[in-house]
């Protein structure tokens, strides 16, 4: 911190910074409304996408709308966008969609929390209303929320409509009513008890995304071994992460010296007796499937291959899991006590054509409720940008099932909520009812965002939804098909109750944070704090493999008792 005359602040090491009062809260609105700002043009069904290109040796470019995927794979040195950042990937983790909406949320209310604060109300003042603001709305929230948990036509025909429009604002909307259908049958399969690690989703380049189904069964991306059987009905199957290479002298450095060739060849035979020994084991079991995450080398693929066994190699981590999971076994990696390894089971394995790529078909596993969807397309970024979208509508159906509470979508959440907040704000007196008018004005703020990327006369919309909303139990929302006000339950835009319910509380909360700071310190370089901060490696993201906005760091201390947002000075390469 410089002192009045250039002198150095003597509480800071030379080279830190130090910003106080308004100047330190003008930066947390900036960088926080930046953030909001960058991905404000994605949202709703008109939203535009972003192209994300790696600084790393591969440059990998991907094209997306996700509020998550885009805030995850850039990086900033602002600490309040970095708290933005972070409630998108607990949005995300939590339910799945709504990230983009809660970051312009919570954006729009710090926009409107400066106004406030140049109008000299005090930020506690400010947070006071907010937090009032946010329990009302929520209550309204509730009150006009609907369930058809009980009836399971209208359940499913809810659950269809969640799922289109959470897929309309992705890129999978021209194909909505299919991947809707995809997804309702996925989830409906896991028959109350939604977990995702039943569904697999694989994508495979060519054809176009119409193409993509869903199969009753598990399909593991991998080919079946050479003179191995094709096809095994009743199969008990065994996990495994092991070597099944020849068990050579596996100590770094190590050498075996010999004076002959016969010497070398019994130590050759040695290593095979050993790895027909641990086949047998294998064998032992009982089993007529064997799949093991490593390679399978061909000494030991024979010896399975003369006894009947299905052998499968290299199958990925992720879908050995996913396999153990839904045949009931367990991965294994010891085989000397069979009675203590649980082995999996299905009716029948068989290899199956997707496209022009083989690939391994298990039906009729222990676990009847897991399912694979596959996914066509047209390259390998509309496929990426395909399965972020199905995710989405998955978590979303997945949070509708376990809180199956709906809400008429397209911006009518937001006026219902905003009027009743208008409402307190009358009742209120004193300076928190401009905080809670603040706060309405962030909630319609959504709906003409909505309107704004369809190419729509937002002003207009809007006071007509205000119209609409003067009178009780209104549904009306933005039909951006139709480019008017429209009945959102005849229109079948509904969202999941917990989803909305999340982007308020949480944008809420992450803008009081924000609200609350009032100094700023940067750490001096070469700092032990600044080194702390690097990744393992010392690296910085974006100097290899992933996308880049700057590249500084930024955490937080505690200096004399008082929480500070740290910011260190981006790095020059």
């Amino acid at each position: 911190m410089s002192m009045p005359g250039g002198q150095q602040s003597g509480i800071l090491k030379e080279g830190a910074g130090e910003e106080k009062g308004e100047q330190a809260r003008l930066a947390s609105f900036v960088g926080a409304m930046a953030i909001a700002d960058l991905v404000k043009t994605t949202l709703g069904p008109k939203g535009m996408d972003k192209i994300l290109q790696s600084m790393g040796r591969g440059e990998q470019v991907s094209v997306t709308n996700d509020g998550a995927t885009i805030l995850k794979s850039i990086y900033v040195d602002n600490p309040a966008a970095k708290v933005l950042i972070e409630i998108s990937k607990v949005q995300d983790q939590e339910v799945g969609d709504g990230t983009t909406s809660v970051v312009v949320f919570a954006g729009e209310l710090l926009r409107q929390a400066e106004t406030l604060i140049n109008m000299k109300i005090h930020p506690m003042t400010v947070i006071a209303g907010f937090r009032e603001a946010c329990a009302v709305a929520r209550q309204a929230l509730e009150e006009r929320a609907m369930s058809n948990k009980e009836d399971q036509a209208k359940f499913r025909a809810d659950l269809m409509n969640v799922a289109r429009t959470t897929l309309s604002s992705k890129i999978l909307t021209q194909d909505k009513d299919h991947f809707a259908n995809l997804a309702v049958d996925a989830i409906l399969r896991l028959k109350g008890y939604p977990n995702l690690e039943s569904i697999h989703i694989i994508k495979k380049a060519g054809g176009t995304l119409k193409e993509s189904f869903l199969d009753e069964g598990f399909i593991l991306d991998k080919k079946i071994g050479v003179g191995q059987p094709k096809r095994v009905e009743n199969a008990k199957i065994l996990v495994a992460n092991t070597a099944m290479d020849t068990d050579k002298i596996k100590i770094y450095g190590a050498r075996v010296r010999a004076d002959s060739m016969m010497k070398v060849s019994e130590v050759e035979q040695a290593e095979k007796e050993k790895m027909r020994q641990k086949c047998n084991r294998i064998i032992d079991h009982g089993i007529n499937c064997f799949i093991n995450r490593q390679l399978i080398y061909n000494f030991p693929e024979q010896i399975f291959a003369d006894a009947g066994i299905m052998a499968i190699e290299h199958a990925d981590f992720d879908g050995i899991e996913r396999l153990a999971l839904v045949t009931g076994g367990e991965i294994t990696s010891t085989f000397d006590s069979p009675d203590q390894i649980k082995l999996g089971e299905c009716k029948l394995i068989e290899e199956i054509m997707i496209g022009e790529d083989k690939m391994i078909h298990f039906s009729g596993v222990a676990k009847g409720d897991a399912c694979t969807i596959v996914l066509r397309g047209a390259s390998t970024h509309l496929l990426d940008e395909a399965e972020r979208s199905l995710h989405d509508a998955l978590c979303v159906l997945q949070a509708t099932v376990l809180e199956p509470r709906v809400i008429p979508g397209g911006g009518c959440p937001e006026m219902i909520m905003g009027k009743a907040v208008d409402e307190l704000a009358q009742r209120t007196p004193g300076k928190k009812a401009l905080a809670m008018e603040s706060y309405a004005k962030a909630l319609r703020t959504i709906p003409a965002i909505i309107s704004d990327n369809a190419g729509l006369d937002s002003t207009e919309l809007v006071s007509q939804l205000r119209a609409c909303h003067a009178v009780p139990g209104s549904r009306m929302g933005i039909d951006v098909i139709k480019g008017a006000v429209g009945d959102m339950q005849e229109c079948g835009i509904f969202e999941s109750f917990k989803v909305k319910q999340q982007v308020v509380l949480s944008g809420t909360e992450a803008a009081e944070m924000i609200i609350r700071v009032d100094e700023i310190g940067s750490a001096p370089p070469g700092s032990a704090a600044r080194r702390a901060s690097l990744p393992k490696g010392g690296r910085r993201r974006g100097e290899e493999g992933e996308p880049s906005v700057a590249g500084g760091s930024a955490w937080h201390a505690t200096v004399g008792g008082k929480r500070l947002a740290m910011q260190a000075r981006p790095n020059v390469v």
